[in-house]
């Protein structure tokens, strides 16, 4: 089926970012166009340095490598064996080798990137290392390729901030074609709605540990992704609409002879999109601004993590693309929801994936015009369309068949014309506390608007005490401030959602305004998150008195504190002593990331631009440098 015309909203939207981006685009594509070879990178290193490139090889592999003609692949994987989504991707290398042995190439295993949980380290120090993690593991995934011995890159990771960071890290080799390879997620444990109650009776203490540790036990039980829609599997989606996967790769379940003919299959498609043939897709011109816009929609209609609010600013940053959060506002006043993942419904994931999964998103929002069809992807000619079909095993032999036209169950998957909402639930706050973000999607209608007196809290556990205490039993917003990655790294306040949960439900109205994060879990309860600028960068949070009055209002993108201008103004900036947060765990070898961070809206990013075409004029160079100032004091 023909795709309909470009939503006028899409074209505006795509058009104003290509405009703003004009310079750093054409700047980084220079960079791609230059390191492109057409033959094998290690037939340009010195005889010394490409013998240590393949000194441990066998001797057929040693011998393809040698003569220098056939294409080698570079792997690069965040296996680990304690985090259930990373452990599948153990057997991956050797099913990749073989594939490209008998494809007649080499792939290498070039180098392994740390991954993290935030589910593990939710409420833990460890959890200040983690939106920091994201420009280690793109570093690692730099260092891997570093060696420049390889043609193309296999990336093999799934979880929060692992996924973004693989991308900019092969965004930085953006000549090497890439595709990434997903573990997909586990299968169903217990039901989503079971869990959250039992969550709700242990922060009410009507349950003990021993029964919430069962019910989780049961919720995370084996290998893959957690069920949830949280940020792993808003990655998948992510990285399929956005034409880095292969056609239905990201739903998948691990250790079946599906998951297993994709990897072997990204492995020979990969071969297949070098310089060395007639299908060069390096990396850097697949993520173009139709395709950060497709990912932004696909985001929107399914509900999708708000930690890619920035983590998507960061990747198109990488590939010299500028967005920011009117972009993602504008899009989601004409996206509508299509599906209920929970938390924004009861379904899982293998639910989604069952009722049509990615083939009929991807279908229903091309039909309805609402993503760019004409882009570039890994899976080659037909552009999006290629996926709107999904993989299958036909005797053994992996082929792809058209995506169901029809829900398998409307209320998990809706079509176009038969939204959940008529917008994608994302919305864009501002007024005089700064800008931020709240999804509404998963916030029922009567709860999106809230004005109460502040009450301020300087960490999280500082909420839950008073929580316990019984102290929080009234209307009010809960100011959790100096949580932005300058102050501690931006730790997911993930832990606050029972509680806030519990109060809302005993018919208090009640918000959360913070300058932290709160991920794919934001959940029933309005949060403004990710408010920037943050405490540390001046932001007026640190400005804010318990009592004062502010309003949260996610209809009409409101976020303002009822405090005159001049008062506001005149006012102190409170400081708290962060000094806590800078020793144990590690977190000592942040610190030049706290010091260097940007602000949420700028992707969080710890680095600096690369360096502007000397043409660049002194007003361009500017511009984009306070788009993604650090402003480090």
């Amino acid at each position: 089926m023909a795709s309909s015309a470009l939503n006028p909203v899409v074209r505006m939207v795509t058009d104003r970012i290509r405009k703003r981006s004009k310079t750093s685009r054409e700047s980084y594509l220079a960079h791609v166009d230059r390191s492109a070879r057409s033959n094998p990178a290690r037939a340009a290193l010195s005889c010394t340095n490409f013998a240590h490139g393949f000194a441990a090889f066998d001797a057929h592999d040693k011998l393809v490598l040698r003569q220098a003609r056939q294409p080698n692949i570079a792997i690069v994987s965040s296996y680990n064996d304690m985090l259930s989504a990373h452990q599948p991707l153990e057997r991956f290398p050797q099913i990749i080798k073989n594939a490209a042995r008998e494809a007649g190439a080499v792939a290498q295993f070039a180098g392994g990137t740390p991954a993290m949980c935030d589910g593990v380290t939710q409420g833990e120090p460890g959890m200040e290392l983690s939106l920091f993690s994201r420009d280690v593991i793109a570093m690692a995934t730099a260092v891997a390729l570093s060696h420049n011995m390889f043609d193309a890159t296999l990336c093999l990771g799934i979880c929060d901030k692992i996924v973004p960071g693989l991308v900019i890290g092969a965004l930085h080799f953006g000549h090497l074609p890439t595709i990434l390879v997903p573990g997909g997620p586990m299968t169903s444990g217990m039901s989503n709605a079971e869990k959250a109650s039992i969550r709700q009776l242990f922060a009410q203490g009507k349950v003990g540990r021993d029964e919430l540790l069962e019910s989780e036990a049961k919720s995370y039980h084996g290998p893959g992704t957690c069920t949830f829609y949280g940020t792993a599997n808003s990655n998948q989606m992510l990285m399929e609409i956005m034409g880095l996967h292969l056609p239905g790769a990201a739903f998948v379940n691990p250790n079946t002879p599906l998951r297993d003919a994709l990897t072997d299959a990204a492995a020979r498609r990969v071969l297949q999109l070098t310089a060395l043939g007639n299908t060069f897709a390096p990396i850097g011109r697949v993520v173009d601004e139709r395709a950060i816009v497709n990912g932004i929609v696909g985001l929107l209609a399914t509900g999708g993590s708000t930690n890619h609010t920035i983590h998507l600013v960061a990747m198109a940053h990488a590939a010299g693309i500028v967005i920011d959060w009117n972009d993602f506002n504008d899009l989601s006043a004409v996206v509508p929801l299509l599906a209920r993942i929970y938390p924004n419904g009861s379904a899982d994931v293998n639910h989604f994936h069952a009722a049509g999964g990615m083939g009929f998103l991807i279908g229903q929002l091309l039909d309805a015009g609402l993503v760019h069809a004409d882009v570039t992807t890994v899976a080659g000619a037909g552009g999006l369309a290629r996926y709107r079909e999904e993989p299958f095993l036909d005797n053994g032999k992996l082929s792809w068949r058209a995506a169901p036209d029809k829900s398998g169950d409307d209320t998990v998957l809706r079509p176009a014309n038969a939204p959940f909402a008529a917008d994608g639930g994302l919305k864009l706050l501002s007024g005089n506390l700064g800008r931020a973000v709240i999804k509404v999607s998963a916030v029922k209608p009567e709860h999106r608007v809230v004005e109460a007196p502040a009450i301020v809290f300087n960490d999280q556990a500082e909420l839950m005490h008073a929580f316990d205490r019984g102290e929080l039993k009234r209307d009010f917003v809960a100011v959790v401030r100096f949580q932005g990655p300058r102050a501690n790294g931006m730790p997911e306040l993930h832990k606050l959602t029972p509680p806030l949960g519990v109060l809302q439900d005993q018919g208090f109205k009640v918000a959360l305004v913070t300058d932290g994060r709160m991920s794919g879990a934001s959940g029933k309860v309005p949060a403004a998150i990710h408010v920037t600028p943050e405490c540390l960068a001046g932001g007026a949070l640190a400005k804010v008195r318990t009592g004062d009055v502010i309003r949260v209002d996610g209809n009409t993108g409101v976020l303002q504190v009822n405090v005159a201008d001049d008062e506001l103004a005149r006012r102190a900036t409170d400081e708290v002593d962060l000094t806590e947060y800078r020793y144990g765990f590690g977190r000592e070898l942040f610190e030049v990331f706290r010091a260097n961070a940007a602000g949420a809206e700028q992707g969080g990013m710890t680095y600096v631009l690369p360096p502007q075409p000397r043409s660049q004029t002194h007003n361009e160079r500017d511009r984009i440098h306070d788009h993604f100032a650090l402003d480090v004091r």
